[in-house]
């Protein structure tokens, strides 16, 4: 008995900035105001305040600066690894979701066995071009439950036409 080899239809992570954009945005900011904090020290205070400025040691200020910084910045890595470690891949007979990087969770549901696929964007999903995927086997609540993915509604054509047996169009990767 030979193995036949799977071809991979879709295989991405969900994206940082699809998942998460108005957070992501506020955390690059913070990110920005604590290295301008920490250039400008007690020069970066208004006028009016800087008499009462002067009892404040410049290096409190610039460690604040810092502080911010370096705390936006563990925020965003976080988030960032918490986005390449989870992984979706769909072949010819299966979906694979994989999900954590300490503690991994493998979830595999057969072509067969999926009845529907729901995609849902907002506004700014589909001017991003991404969704969040609810996958449905048996029951009324989702098997597989992804957010942030990178072209939802391609996802949904793939397990559709695997489903009815047609060759889906394109196979190539989204990164």
């Amino acid at each position: 008995m030979t193995a036949t080899p799977q071809n991979d239809r879709y295989e991405a992570h969900p994206s940082l900035i699809r998942t998460r954009p108005f957070a992501t945005l506020m955390v690059m900011v913070l990110m920005l105001v604590g290295i301008v904090v920490a250039v400008s020290g007690v020069g970066i205070l208004p006028a009016a305040l800087s008499q009462q400025a002067a009892m404040i040691d410049s290096r409190l200020i610039q460690g604040a600066g810092i502080l911010i910084f370096a705390l936006s910045a563990l925020r965003l890595l976080s988030w960032w690894v918490a986005t390449r470690t989870d992984q979706l891949k769909i072949t010819d007979d299966e979906i694979l979701w994989t999900h954590g990087l300490v503690n991994k969770k493998y979830t595999e549901l057969g072509m067969s066995s999926v009845r529907t696929v729901q995609v849902s964007q907002s506004l700014l999903q589909r001017l991003l071009n991404a969704g969040d995927l609810r996958v449905f086997t048996t029951g009324d609540l989702p098997e597989l439950v992804v957010r942030g993915l990178p072209e939802p509604n391609r996802i949904r054509e793939l397990v559709k036409a695997r489903g009815t047996g047609a060759a889906p169009e394109d196979t190539s990767r989204v990164r």
